[in-house]
């Protein structure tokens, strides 16, 4: 069986973080668009590692409570937490090498308990209609789906 664990996010464990993305994500999977040639360059690199910087780890600016998805002891993805009110967003990457083996529904369930033990009293999180294996993790977590063109939100009371 495959060993899934969220540890929470702090500066060693983004170096990792980054690693993963790099060897098993395109850029645009694991974080904002930003101008410049395609891959990950430098520019994109120091990026990803200030996007989580600012969200995550400076108590000035941070929004949301980020894990690294370790899978058999090795940086695999992120899942997220960002409250506002009662309500909780969630959000889930992963690597290329780990879709398909259970380890989003794992760390999806994960989320589910921070968000109850949080004091949620709803989770929502959004793909997009192409993404089958999300919406299909969402749906069978409880989540009524919405789509809008392109656009899915999910929604579940907790």
């Amino acid at each position: 069986m495959t060993d899934v664990r969220l540890t929470p996010l702090d500066g060693g464990s983004l170096a990792r973080l980054l690693e993963a993305a790099v060897a098993d994500a395109g850029p645009l999977e694991v974080m904002p668009p930003l101008d410049g040639p395609p891959g990950w360059t430098p520019e994109r690199r120091a990026a990803f590692l200030a996007f989580h910087r600012r969200r995550s780890l400076d108590p000035a600016t941070a929004v949301e409570t980020t894990w690294v998805i370790d899978v058999d002891g090795r940086a695999a993805g992120a899942a997220r937490l960002e409250a506002a009110g009662d309500v909780v967003e969630a959000g889930i990457w992963l690597g290329r090498s780990v879709r398909g083996r259970g380890v989003g529904r794992r760390a999806m369930a994960e989320l589910l308990d921070a968000a109850r033990t949080g004091g949620a009293a709803r989770f929502v999180a959004s793909t997009t209609a192409g993404n089958a294996a999300a919406r299909r993790l969402l749906v069978g977590m409880g989540a009524e789906l919405a789509v809008r063109g392109d656009d899915v939100d999910a929604t579940l009371d907790l």
